[in-house]
């Protein structure tokens, strides 16, 4: 069971309070929507990823967004995946669905939060196997949260996950 929540002083009072359950707490990082942290930026985090580690949280959970860039029309990991797998954390993000068909809602409709960050490496749907595969080979997810988990679902099965 994963215990999940946006605010981080709930993931630290399990800690400290009921450190079995705690110990698979999730920290639902939403903290980039503010467009004043930067994924690629260590100098704008906050919380850092060491305070998280220092703190004892093991899984972060940003949007998926957060763990992904471009980098020579590929899409790779972002520097806060990179951090967060070198200090060792587990990372589940959200989420792969909810932002509707690549071409007709992503590209030409605007609702592209979830991949705001990979715009320019995607342009169909089977881009979101190519992202579900980077986030799964590149970044190391532990999971994804989803809404519709048919994607997902398949990717893994196919991968033997």
């Amino acid at each position: 069971m994963y215990a999940q929540s946006f605010n981080l002083d709930d993931v630290l009072y399990w800690l400290e309070h009921e450190p079995r359950f705690g110990k698979q707490a999730v920290y639902l990082n939403d903290r980039f929507d503010s467009h004043v942290q930067d994924p690629n930026d260590p100098t704008t985090w906050d919380p850092t990823i060491e305070t998280l580690v220092a703190d004892g949280v093991q899984i972060t959970a940003p949007p998926m967004w957060v763990l992904l860039t471009v980098k020579d029309g590929k899409i790779v990991s972002s520097e806060y995946a990179k951090a967060a797998n070198a200090a060792g954390l587990d990372i589940i993000t959200w989420t792969t669905e909810r932002s509707g068909r690549i071409a007709e809602d992503v590209l030409i409709g605007g609702n592209n939060y979830y991949y705001q960050s990979t715009l320019d490496a995607i342009s169909n749907d089977g881009d979101i196997l190519v992202t579900v595969d980077v986030l799964a080979k590149d970044v190391g997810i532990l999971g994804v949260f989803s809404d519709w988990p048919a994607t997902v679902t398949y990717y893994a099965n196919c991968m033997h996950l």
